[in-house]
């Protein structure tokens, strides 16, 4: 879903059939960003590509195991994630710098929860040492993401905080597993535990976040449609 993102705020296209698979669902939304910022577009841009590359990483490394690209909706999608985090109706995320980061933030913070709370599942160290790079590529798109949004000021920091609170509303949990971009008046570059330590989510936590429902037992809705590929497919 990264790469479909960002691929689409830069480019105008989506990954290519070669990449999603031979069995691949279809993408509905998105489309190339008016960006302002000729840097911002730059980081956008190595951003698609590093999580094109994953995808191909996790293709040549799964081989016949890779599954096939869900069917993603980004407008259905990110017009729920809106009404949840009580954004515009009418917000794109493909629209402008502001918009994109928005966007891509709502991935990034979960992808890092996610690899980090997955650690736990893989048994090859092999595998553990490639997700522990990826965690890392991962934290620093979500580094790029939350500190480009502090600086454009306090728009940037309700919409932010407001999506980070949408997170942790829906994510099957009670305890606290996010944190905007402003916290106590301040600027909060590292969403992170008592410990400096970044917050982890199950793969069901994450599934409630893309699902976007708070409710267990849910195998599709949000961003898929038709739920994910795979064997975890359920909050």
């Amino acid at each position: 879903m990264e790469a479909e993102f960002y691929l689409r705020a830069t480019t105008g296209k989506g990954i290519s059939e070669a990449d999603a698979g031979m069995d691949a669902g279809r993408v509905v939304g998105g489309h190339e960003a008016q960006f302002k910022e000729k840097a911002i577009r730059e980081f956008i841009e190595e951003t698609a590509e590093n999580e094109l590359a994953h995808v191909r990483f996790y293709r040549k490394t799964l081989g016949r195991r890779a599954i096939s690209r869900p069917a993603i909706d980004f407008d259905a999608g990110f017009k729920a994630a809106a009404q949840a985090a009580g954004l515009p109706a009418d917000f794109d995320p493909f629209a402008d710098d502001m918009s994109v980061l928005l966007g891509g933030m709502l991935f990034e913070d979960v992808g890092v929860t996610a690899y980090a709370g997955a650690a736990p599942l893989l048994k090859k160290k092999e595998f553990v040492q490639a997700a522990a790079g990826i965690l890392a590529v991962e934290a620093y798109h979500m580094g790029m993401a939350r500190s480009q949004l502090y600086m454009m000021g306090e728009k940037a920091w309700d919409a932010a905080n407001a999506i980070s609170d949408a997170r942790d509303k829906i994510d099957g949990t009670p305890e606290k597993e996010d944190e905007g971009i402003r916290v106590d008046g301040k600027a909060n570059f590292v969403p992170s535990n008592p410990d400096a330590i970044a917050f982890t989510r199950t793969p069901q936590q994450v599934l409630h976040i893309v699902y976007l429902t708070d409710k267990a037992g849910i195998s599709k809705g949000g961003f898929y449609p038709n739920g994910m590929n795979g064997e975890l497919r359920s909050t």
